[in-house]
C-alpha cells in the first residue's frame, strides 16, 4: 500500500493556517491509528492531528515553528513498512531546583549549536540568552522555552541590547540559519516594507516579548478583520436595576441546584438572542456580493485564557432558557481554561458577545470576529445618579448602569437596524422579564 498523507485539517471557520508547535513522533516510528502526531497551535485553539492509520512515519515534511496553510502536508505514514526508530518519549520538564543543576537543553548536531526554531533563535538573540542555557520541553528549542528562561533568570532584568529595525522580518520571510559548513551568500538588497517613521530602534532598558504563535495569530486575524470590514460603533446606556433584582431573588436557590454562581452575562446574552431573532441582519455574514442572514443563532462568548483570547460557541442559543445559557456557558468557560475544548465548539459562531470581566471600563468597541458582521461588548456595571419620574415628578436616584456598545460591518449593516438591535437588547434588559 502506498503512503498515507496526513494534511492540516481545519480546525474551525475562518482557520486558514496553523503554526506547528512540537512534533510528537519522529521519522521511523511506528504509531497507532488515532494516536496524536502533532501539536498545532491557530487563532481559535491549540489542537493535536492524529494519525489516520496504523504505520511508521515515513517523513515529517514541515518543521517545528513553521506556519502552514490548510490542505498543507504534514506526515506521510506508510502502512507496511516496520519501524527503526523507537517510540518518542515525551515528558514535561520538573521544576528547576534551587542548588541543582539546570536540565539537558535541546539536542545538537554535530558542529551545531542546540536545536531551535528560527522564532527562538530571534528571541534568544534580543534577549540576550545563550541558547546551551535554555532548557527545552521537546525537540527542538521554541520561544516558549526561551521566555520561561528569561523569567526563571535570577537577578535583575538583562539589558536587552539594541538591534536593527530590519530584524523584525515576517513570518512569510523567516529561515533557518545558515549551516556552519555552506558557503556565505551575498546579503539581498534591503526590502522596506514598511514607512520609515514606522521604524523604532530599542533602547537601554526595554523589553522584548516575542509573540507567542497563538498571539501572532490573532493579531493577523484582526488586522485582517479592520482591513476587511468598516467598524461603525453604537452605543447604550442601560438601567440593569430589574436584573438586578431578579438575579438577587433567585442566586442563592440557583447556587445550590446548579452549583455555581449566577452572574449578569447570561442575562446579556438572553437579550441579544432575543433582539438578533427580531433583526437577523446582525445575525448574518457577507458572502462575496451578497448577504446571507443565518437560519440559527450560535453565540460566540469571548474567553480569556492564560494563552490569549478564544471564543466558543453556545450552538442554538435561542432554544435555551436563562438557565440554559447559563449552564453552557459555564461549561464551555471552565472547559477553555482548562484546554479541553474541542475544534468544533470554536466554529460556527454566528455573532459574539464579548465580556472584559468585573473590572472593565466604561465601554469599549471590539473587533468583529470574522465572517460574523456584528459583535457586542459589555460595559462595567457602575451605580450612577440618574434622573427619573417618580409618580410624576422628576428626581434623582442612584441606579446600577451599565454600557453596551455594538460593532458592526456596514458593508451589511446600516444604521438603523443596528440601532434597533440595540434598543431591544436594552429594552428587555430593563424590563427584565426573565424566567429562569
Amino acid at each position: 500500500m502506498a503512503s498515507i498523507a496526513v494534511e492540516l485539517p481545519a480546525l474551525g471557520e475562518s482557520v486558514v493556517e496553523g503554526t506547528i508547535s512540537r512534533w510528537l513522533v519522529k521519522e521511523g516510528e511506528a504509531v497507532e491509528a488515532d494516536q496524536p502526531l502533532v501539536e498545532v497551535t491557530t487563532d481559535k485553539v491549540d489542537a493535536e492531528v492524529p494519525a489516520p492509520v496504523a504505520g511508521v512515519v515515513q517523513a515529517l515534511l514541515v518543521s517545528e515553528g513553521d506556519t502552514v496553510e490548510v490542505g498543507t502536508e504534514l506526515v506521510r505514514i506508510d502502512p507496511d513498512a516496520e519501524a527503526t526508530a523507537s517510540p518518542t518519549r515525551l515528558t514535561e520538564a520538573p521544576p528547576p531546583q534551587l542548588g541543582t543543576a539546570p536540565a539537558p537543553s535541546a539536542p545538537t548536531g554535530p558542529g551545531e549549536g542546540p536545536r531551535a526554531t528560527p522564532l527562538a533563535r530571534r528571541a534568544a538573540e534580543v534577549q540576550g540568552v545563550s541558547l546551551e542555557a535554555v532548557e527545552s520541553e521537546g525537540r527542538r528549542i521554541r520561544v516558549a522555552d526561551v521566555e520561561r528562561h528569561v523569567g526563571a533568570a535570577p537577578g535583575p532584568a538583562r539589558s536587552t541590547p539594541p538591534i536593527a529595525p530590519s530584524a523584525a522580518t515576517p513570518a512569510s520571510r523567516r529561515e533557518e540559519p545558515a549551516r556552519r559548513d555552506e558557503p556565505a551568500r551575498p546579503a539581498a538588497p534591503a526590502r522596506r516594507d514598511k514607512p520609515a517613521f514606522l521604524d523604532y530602534e530599542l533602547q537601554e532598558g526595554d523589553k522584548v516579548i516575542p509573540m507567542t504563535p497563538l498571539r501572532r495569530i490573532v493579531a493577523q486575524h484582526m488586522v485582517l478583520s479592520k482591513r476587511t470590514s468598516p467598524h461603525v460603533g453604537a452605543v447604550a446606556e442601560i438601567d440593569m436595576a430589574g436584573v438586578f433584582g431578579v438575579r438577587n431573588e433567585h442566586k442563592r436557590a440557583f447556587q445550590q441546584s446548579h452549583g455555581f454562581a449566577l452572574s449578569f452575562l447570561p442575562f446579556i446574552v438572553h437579550a441579544a438572542v432575543r433582539a438578533l431573532r427580531e433583526f437577523p441582519r446582525l445575525n448574518a455574514s457577507v458572502v462575496e456580493d451578497a448577504i446571507v442572514e443565518k437560519k440559527d443563532i450560535h453565540m460566540g462568548i469571548a474567553v480569556e485564557t492564560e494563552k490569549g483570547l478564544v471564543v466558543p460557541v453556545v450552538r442554538h442559543a435561542d432554544r435555551l432558557s436563562l438557565a440554559g445559557l447559563a449552564q453552557a456557558i459555564e461549561d464551555l468557560a471552565s472547559r477553555a481554561r482548562s484546554k479541553k475544548l474541542s475544534p468544533d465548539e470554536l466554529k460556527g459562531g454566528t455573532f459574539t458577545l464579548s465580556n472584559p470581566g468585573r473590572h472593565g471600563n466604561l465601554y469599549g468597541f471590539a473587533i468583529i470576529n470574522q465572517p460574523q458582521v456584528g459583535i457586542l461588548r459589555m460595559g462595567e456595571i457602575v451605580k450612577r445618579a440618574v434622573v427619573r419620574t417618580i409618580g410624576g415628578e422628576d428626581a434623582i436616584v442612584i441606579r446600577p448602569i451599565m454600557h453596551l456598545a455594538l460593532s458592526y460591518d456596514h458593508r451589511a449593516v446600516d444604521g438603523a437596524p443596528a440601532n434597533g438591535f440595540l434598543h431591544r437588547v436594552r429594552a428587555l434588559l430593563e424590563e427584565a422579564e426573565f424566567d429562569l
